[in-house]
């Protein structure tokens, strides 16, 4: 067959497009994010890698102008077939997001990058200022619309088909400071989960709280209405009803970072995909639990205790002597609210010859997935007073027990002990007999007739008068402090730095005991605890657009207000990262020392300056 000159040339550009095709590249786009067409500061902005036919992995950057430099991963890839006269060729292409966070305002560019020897192309991107969103026609600005502005986390309330979270509690209908188990379970079809983070806790109205660090810390699939999601328990509570009546739990919000994948048709390549970071708010569902009342009649030597419980006694030795102390403890074991369970008056037990000293219980609880279960150990002091034999009765420990509706007696054995004689004087035993001795004692010095009644002496209404001045001092000192400590918010605002240091306190021990993730949930409480009490806000609108505006609005310095926000973002970064990619502790704790420090020398600077 002959070929014409305009076969010639198809056939030439067809081998022409497969070999540059094939051609290794390395090119960088920017997406300024959620559509937006500007970045502002704060605003989080994705730079693309897109790596074709290169079998090297580009390395995450140390740092970007204007922006910190927060996730980098590999989020999609690609690959295609090609035969030309009988020959097939494959060419592939990988596609790396980095997440940035803008920081400074002004132009700047990044780039080239150098990927497997083959150098990308340069980018340019603006930053601009911080700016609040337009609130909607006839809306009332609020934390909740911002929370739905395209520039912050989307509000997406009890959750979508894509996300929700689910609240449950192990019983509905419980008896009072019964054991329940709270629960909130992530549902989610996306992609990956790289942050979740709660802005309050959930609101338990009418219930003592103990929280479980049992939670889930990776991710499992379920089934859930005909529909398969990957799962995770991402809190978990032993709560316990303080009242009877229709008690409510109201879920709280949690801020969730996710990975949405976009699907789109390339003419070229044909089907593709690529993940975009996405913020998302959501609450789970409130709950109602109906509490009943413990059954009628309460016997007169209950313990208060609700759950399963044991009572045993520990005596080292049956023999002791007059007026010498020993002890005896003891040990109350089980599952419930241990941390409120007494003991019987133990001096109305025991013989009157020995005097017993009340404790104060030593109680060891661990919060585990389904209950709160340990020891408390009561060890009483007591002094005998005289020699004998004595009998120390059993001590019965009366609970309610809510699997069988009634009320239980665990026993703790008794004693007989033998005490002898020991130093010093016997409490007598003849209560009541006094001896008289009928003889006078002599009169030493010469009697007076003269005699000043002492009613009438100044040292006699000495006494009253200070009394009365004491109450009076006493009676401004507490108008004074009532009317200091009248604004519950302002004392607060004074003594944050002081609860600021205390949550340090506890950061600093994780960190001596390399508990990492506890090391972050303590720095994350002290930054957060701080910033509430100084500012006065309650923890629903703690957020960072929150924080930077109020910061800057008390003329706060721009750097100090950078600075905390970063340490948040490192702080949450770190704890929700991969054990091998975690920071050293010390310095994100030295930070937040110095942080939490350079803020409270700024507010008082502020305060002396209003003063003068």
């Amino acid at each position: 067959m002959k070929l014409n000159l305009k076969h010639i040339f198809l056939l030439m550009m067809l081998l022409i497009s497969g070999a540059t095709s094939y051609a290794s590249s390395v090119r960088l786009t920017v997406d300024t994010g959620r559509g937006r067409r500007a970045i502002g500061v704060g605003d989080l902005f994705y730079i693309y890698y897109e790596v074709s036919d290169l079998d090297a992995v580009p390395e995450k950057p140390a740092s970007v102008p204007g922006a910190k430099v927060m996730y980098f991963d590999r989020t999609g890839q690609s690959s295609r077939f090609t035969s030309v006269n009988g020959k097939t060729s494959q060419s592939f292409s990988y596609t790396y997001t980095l997440t940035l966070r803008a920081q400074k305002e002004g132009q700047f560019s990044f780039g080239p990058v150098t990927v497997g020897g083959v150098k990308s192309n340069t980018v340019s991107y603006s930053i601009g200022s911080a700016a609040d969103p337009a609130p909607a026609p006839g809306a009332n600005p609020s934390v909740q619309d911002r929370h739905n502005s395209a520039d912050g986390p989307k509000f997406i309330g009890k959750g979508d088909g894509n996300l929700f979270l689910k609240a449950e509690v192990s019983r509905t209908n419980a008896y009072e400071q019964e054991a329940l188990v709270y629960t909130v379970k992530l549902y989610t079809t996306y992609d990956a989960i790289k942050f979740i983070g709660a802005t309050a806790a959930p609101k338990f109205e009418g219930f003592v709280i103990e929280e479980s660090k049992d939670i889930s810390t990776s991710l499992n699939y379920e089934t859930y209405q005909g529909k398969t999601y990957a799962t995770a328990i991402i809190a978990r509570y032993i709560i316990f009803p303080q009242m009877e009546g229709d008690l409510k739990v109201i879920g709280n919000k949690y801020t969730i970072s996710v990975d949405e994948r976009e699907y789109y048709h390339d003419p070229f390549w044909g089907s593709m995909s690529v993940a975009k970071p996405l913020e998302l708010n959501v609450t789970p569902n409130d709950l109602t639990v109906n509490v009943k009342p413990l059954p009628k009649p309460v016997p007169a030597n209950f313990s208060g205790g609700v759950g399963q419980f044991k009572i045993s006694s520990e005596l080292p030795s049956q023999n002791f002597k007059s007026n010498q102390a020993a002890s005896i403890v003891y040990t109350v074991t089980g599952t419930g609210n241990l941390k409120y369970v007494k003991l019987p008056d133990l001096n109305a037990l025991y013989p009157s010859q020995l005097e017993v000293y009340s404790p104060t219980p030593d109680v060891n609880a661990n919060v585990g997935r389904t209950n709160v279960s340990g020891t408390a150990k009561f060890d009483y002091s007591f002094m005998p007073l005289e020699a004998g034999t004595f009998s120390i009765p059993s001590v019965q420990l009366v609970y309610f027990d809510p699997q069988t509706g009634r009320y239980e007696t665990s026993e703790a054995k008794g004693y007989t002990i033998n005490v002898g004689k020991g130093t010093g004087s016997e409490r007598s035993q003849t209560k009541g007999k006094l001896a008289f001795n009928n003889q006078l004692l002599p009169v030493s010095g010469n009697l007076s007739v003269k005699h000043t009644p002492y009613v009438e002496r100044f040292v006699y209404w000495l006494f009253y008068l200070i009394p009365v001045l004491v109450l009076l001092a006493a009676v401004a000192y507490y108008r004074a402090y009532l009317k200091a400590n009248a604004d519950f918010l302002a004392v607060k605002s004074r003594n944050a730095s002081k609860m600021a240091r205390m949550r340090l306190k506890k950061a600093a021990a994780c960190m001596k005991k390399q508990q990492i993730d506890e090391f972050y949930d303590e720095m994350l409480a002290a930054l957060w605890g701080y910033l509430g009490d100084k500012l006065k806000m309650p923890t629903s609108e703690l957020n960072r657009q929150n924080v930077s505006e109020t910061l800057s609005g008390r003329n706060i310095p721009e750097k100090e207000i950078t600075e905390l926000i970063t340490l948040i973002d490192d702080c949450e970064f770190a704890k929700y990262a991969p054990a091998a990619t975690k920071a050293d502790m010390q310095p994100v704790y030295d930070k937040g020392v110095t942080v939490i420090n350079d803020l409270e020398s700024a507010f008082k600077n502020k305060n002396v300056a209003n003063e003068n």
